[in-house]
This record gives C-alpha cells, structure tokens and sequence, in this order.
C-alpha cells in the first residue's frame, strides 16, 4: 500500500493510478487534511507561500478569483518543491480556495431576480478581527450565500463546486457571541459549519464538505474522469 493511499480507500480506478504516486496538499488546512484522510488519501503538506493579494477589480466574473488564486497556489508549491528536490518531484498537487458569496444568484438557488435584494454580491473570506467577522455574520444573517471552492491538480484540471448555506434568523445576540468567541476569525465567510457556527445555520443545499473546506466527492469524481479520458494519466 501507497504511504499517500490509506488502506480504507476504495479501490476506484483513480485510486489504483494514485499508488506509488506522490500527493501534495497545498495547504495547511486541517479541516482539508481531515475530509482526505477519511476518504483514503493522506498527502504531503506543504503550504502554498502565495500571497493571495489578487486585487478583485482584475477579474470581470467574481468567480474567476478563487480559481486564480488555487492555481497560484498549486503552481507555487510544485515549482517550489521541483526547485528543493528535483529528484522527487510530486506527481499531484491538491490547492484550494474558498470563498463566501452573499446573495445567491438564480442561476444557483433558482430564485428569480425579481426576488432578490437589489445589492450586488460582495466576497467574504477570512475576516481581519472579531468586530469584522460580526459584520460579515449580521450580512450573512438570515440570508442565503454559497462557498465557491476550485481545487486544481498540477495539470490545472479544476473543479468550481458551490453549496448553498441559508442562515437562521438569528438574534443578534448569539451573533455577536459567535463573533466573540473568536472560532470564526480563520474561516471565509468567518463561521466554522462544522463547529459552534453550525448553530447559525438552518438549511445546507449542496456538498457540505464544500463548506467546511474541501468538495471530495466532486474531486474523486474529477479524477476519475481523468483516468478514463487519459489512460496515460499519472504516468510518466
């Protein structure tokens, strides 16, 4: 068995090509780390060094930002671990970046315009204190938004997985404890579903690991597509 490969893994074809291969996580995400783990894969980590400064007016589609910044990031780590050990270059490499988009958009949550506040969507990731992540919870608050996450392998395949996550109505009192209690502050979006900010959440419409940091089935299926499109796939 494959150090990368943990012995509960199915035994899929992308699993099969992944064997004696290795796998780098470019990330230092311990909720990543986790949602791989449970599903077979344990990679190397080795933290992108990238800034993620991407100024946002550069990108006519919202979107397109959190794709560019993963595939800085996996392009970072790989260059950089080519440049320390040429002689063990990684054959994977997992980046990822999520962000939190206010008010779905139809094309999402099947909600016509005319039903929609008429703001545009603004773009949350990690908020800089605690005074911040109350403010982007009371937007947040009552609403709907979703997670966009790209994951690219070094070939820069990618995946842009959204979930739709509607918030509770919550009094503004709970909020602002949330905030206090600091879980947030690491978190796009400043709230941890998986953890005491589950409480602030009614309703999850999509892949929940998307939301806590990670869409494994849409990543899984990714590389099982690869396989059957390109035998040649992983190989050297």
């Amino acid at each position: 068995m494959s150090k990368y490969i943990l012995p509960h893994a199915l035994q899929v074809p992308a699993i099969k090509k992944l064997q004696n291969k290795r796998i780098v996580l470019a990330s230092s995400s311990p909720r990543r780390k986790e949602i791989l783990q449970t599903l077979g894969l344990t990679p190397d980590i080795v933290a992108s060094t990238f800034e993620e400064n991407l100024p946002l007016s550069s990108f006519e589609d919202i979107h397109e930002y959190p794709v560019a910044t993963a595939t800085h990031k996996a392009v970072e780590v790989y260059e950089r671990l080519i440049r320390e050990d040429p002689d063990n270059p990684p054959d994977l490499v997992i980046a990822a970046d999520t962000v939190v988009l206010t008010h779905a958009q139809p094309s999402i949550s099947q909600t016509s315009y005319a039903d929609l506040p008429q703001v545009e969507q603004q773009l949350l990731e990690k908020p800089s204190d605690k005074e911040d992540n109350f403010r982007m919870l009371m937007d947040l608050n009552g609403g709907v938004f979703f997670p966009v996450i790209y994951a690219p392998g070094y070939v820069t395949k990618s995946i842009d997985e959204r979930t739709l996550v509607y918030f509770a109505d919550n009094p503004k009192h709970i909020v602002r404890a949330y905030a206090d209690n600091g879980e947030g502050i690491d978190r796009a979006g400043g709230f941890a579903i998986q953890g005491l900010g589950g409480m602030l959440i009614r309703k999850v419409d999509g892949d929940y690991n998307n939301v806590v940091g990670f869409p494994a089935a849409s990543f899984f299926k990714l590389l099982d597509i690869m396989v059957e499109e390109d035998p040649d796939f992983l190989e050297i």
